[in-house]
């Protein structure tokens, strides 16, 4: 049975990290975002997060910008329409070029909101299988605070630790660190830092012992991305060049890398990242779940993600009190034995603690 789409609601919402994110593009002190309510005609209401940034250091996309799309363009698309899946959402936005946060901020509601509808867990709608999803957590890039934070990550019972590494990061540093703990999963990730200049740089930390090494170089560089994965035996991941299948396609048929970091905010939301999926599937793809310094919102369409069959690697999954004091949805994600338990609750799993009031 279909529903009706009768109001669609926006909230700005910004808080300051607990500390810095570092990488090489951009240091982040405080994080903003939209978040988005969007109610069907029996008063039910989905919940989805726009997890562009204040400025457009990771992509073309920003708050401001999603903000005048979702508001201007988006919502008059969907207002009153009747839909009878939340996949349709795609088509209704399919002539609006480009704008992939914007999109998903407002389908991923629509797809907690059919989960709602359905009295089932988002994870479960998805067809996703496991009930508890392996935490990781990304440590600092400056050496000082390297160490430190590797330590209590591993005291926390992380699984997976990734460390942000550039041109100017101490191999030796880095492999007497991961050395220290062989049952730990350690990844790399280079933000796009390196070029055709430093690709013999690059080479170097093929014997630290990380698992991946994610996007090595510029998101369309995609020769040097396959010529890294023919030449190296730490397999190559792709992150920021993975916006949408099309992409998708293009590293498996150029062996531009072995891996793809799914985010689904970057990608257009659920329906395009569902396609993804299933071309990784197909072709013998591992992926893993991608973090935006994202609230918990967002954070909970990702843990149904990660609860797919064929993610198996672990993804960027910290706990609420990782970033925030006080996270905006409630309970709290909590990071235990290395795992973060699954809602048996229908839709996202969370309640959200905002003001309703404010969401306008």
């Amino acid at each position: 049975m279909g529903l009706t789409i009768r109001e669609i609601r926006f909230q700005r919402v910004k808080k300051k990290l607990n500390k810095p994110f570092i990488t090489s593009l951009e240091t982040v002190n405080e994080r903003e975002s939209i978040l988005v309510a969007v109610v069907s005609d029996r008063a039910v209401e989905g919940y989805g997060e726009c997890v562009a940034f204040s400025t457009p250091w990771y992509t073309e996309e920003t708050v401001e910008s999603c903000a005048f799309v979702m508001e201007q363009v988006l919502k008059p698309l969907l207002m009153g329409k009747e839909l009878n899946g939340p996949d349709e959402v795609h088509a209704v936005f399919g002539h609006v070029k480009g704008n992939r946060m914007a999109k998903a901020a407002i389908e991923m509601a629509v797809w907690d909101l059919f989960a709602k509808h359905g009295n089932l867990p988002l994870w479960k709608y998805v067809g996703g299988e496991q009930k508890r999803i392996p935490a990781g957590v990304v440590v600092a890039a400056k050496p000082e605070r390297m160490a430190n934070e590797i330590d209590q990550a591993a005291k926390g019972g992380y699984s997976r630790i990734k460390i942000k590494i550039s041109t100017d990061s101490d191999t030796e540093l880095l492999k007497e660190a991961v050395s220290r703990y062989p049952e730990i999963l350690f990844f790399a990730d280079a933000n796009g830092g390196f070029d055709k200049d430093s690709f013999q740089r690059l080479l170097a930390f093929d014997t630290i012992g990380f698992a991946l090494i994610e996007q090595p170089f510029g998101e369309q560089e995609w020769r040097l991305h396959a010529k890294a994965s023919a030449e190296m035996q730490t397999p190559i991941c792709l992150d920021e060049s993975i916006e949408s299948f099309e992409d998708a396609e293009r590293m498996i048929e150029m062996q531009a890398g072995k891996i793809i970091v799914m985010k689904m905010g970057r990608l257009g939301g659920w329906h395009e990242t569902l396609k993804i999926v299933e071309l990784c599937r197909q072709h013998g793809i591992e992926m893993w779940v991608g973090g935006m310094i994202e609230f918990g919102v967002s954070k909970a369409h990702n843990l149904a993600l990660a609860s797919l069959p064929d993610l198996v690697l672990p993804g960027d999954f910290s706990g609420s009190r990782h970033f925030w004091d006080e996270d905006i949805i409630y309970p709290e994600i909590v990071v235990e034995n290395g795992t973060i338990q699954l809602q048996g609750n229908i839709g996202i799993g969370y309640a959200v603690a905002v003001d309703k009031a404010d969401l306008k």
